[in-house]
């Protein structure tokens, strides 16, 4: 199953920049782990996005510890909207990544 996380900020570019090399970090070790396929920020730079690759059995519960374990979430400085998504085209190419 794949999943789209939208991130919002919740405090400013600045306050949200004092925090960017621990999400990072986290960031990486969720793409080490086989779950994140791509991220990067929104333009305008209000918030971020990530793609995701989660177990099929264990959906919900997979994205509540991605959410919980990011430093954004852990010092309030975003907000995540979690969406699992089930594409019906272009499947061959996220199954590539």
């Amino acid at each position: 199953m794949y999943a789209l996380a939208i991130l919002r900020y919740r405090k400013p570019l600045d306050e949200v920049l004092t925090v960017i090399d621990e999400h990072r970090a986290y960031l990486k070790g969720l793409k080490d782990q086989g779950l994140l396929l791509a991220s990067g920020p929104l333009d305008p730079r209000n918030g971020g996005a990530l793609l995701l690759r989660v177990p099929d059995d264990s959906v919900h519960a997979t994205l509540d510890l991605i959410r919980d374990g990011d430093p954004f979430t852990k010092t309030g400085m975003a907000q995540y909207e979690l969406m699992p998504w089930a594409p019906t085209m272009g499947m061959e190419g996220l199954n590539s990544l």
